[in-house]
């Protein structure tokens, strides 16, 4: 896993970067909120340690232009105040977790460990909402849009709609099909695909601009926003 420190004291840097180092994690440091924001720009990374009082864009100042910019990795903030007001600032900028220094590195080891827990159960939650261009489902409420105007659909229908979002972009087959919506492991013989595609791309597409949902001739289906 790679971690990015951004410490203004190059011998804490440099603790910090040998001790995480000797818990696997590659590490590496920018010694100024400038720095920081160019890294966190030119490359990905699993978490950020930064302190808060930095040359240049300080600290909190470079998270919450992160979080602004739509970047959601977990920042654990380092800083010598630890009064209420500076850990509610420290949060509210964008901060998943505040340590006040000086620490003990297990405190530190600990706090990093539940925030990368906490990311990987995020990362592992089960999708609720599917998007294929204006076309949006949502799982949970059984509810299916196209440019904002609801669409009533059947629970085959449904079913067949979802698979096709799951795997937008790709050719799907009849066989693929019938097997995923129908639970059927032999070809029943019968135009059942073809009636419920037909059903789906009137409803998904009739009365919009584009279509959606397209035949690929001798191979299946395939849904996707363009083409």
């Amino acid at each position: 896993m790679k971690f990015l420190v951004v410490e203004d004291d190059a011998a804490a840097a440099d603790s910090l970067k040998k001790g995480l180092s000797g818990f696997g994690y590659e590490v590496d440091v920018a010694l100024d909120g400038d720095q920081g924001l160019q890294m966190v720009r030119s490359r990905d990374y699993d978490l950020w340690v930064i302190d808060v009082m930095l040359p240049g864009v300080d600290g909190l100042s470079m998270l919450k232009s992160l979080r602004e910019g739509g970047r959601h990795t977990p920042a654990l903030i380092l800083s010598a105040r630890g009064e209420v007001d500076d850990r509610v600032a420290g949060l509210r900028a964008g901060g998943d977790d505040y340590i006040v220094k000086p620490y003990a590195f297990s405190e530190l080891q600990a706090r990093i460990e539940a925030l990368l827990r906490r990311a990987r159960a995020f990362d592992a939650a089960p999708e609720t909402v599917l998007e294929v261009g204006d076309l949006r489902m949502d799982l949970l409420k059984r509810a299916v849009t196209r440019a904002g105007q609801e669409i009533f659909l059947k629970p085959r229908e449904f079913r067949l709609l979802e698979f096709l979002m799951r795997h937008a972009g790709q050719v799907v087959t009849r066989t693929m099909l019938l097997e995923n919506v129908w639970d059927l492991y032999f070809d029943p013989q019968t135009n059942v695909v073809d009636v419920h595609i037909s059903r789906l791309r009137f409803k998904i597409d009739k009365y919009f601009e584009s279509p959606l949902l397209h035949t690929v001739r001798g191979s299946g289906y395939v849904l996707r926003a363009h083409g």
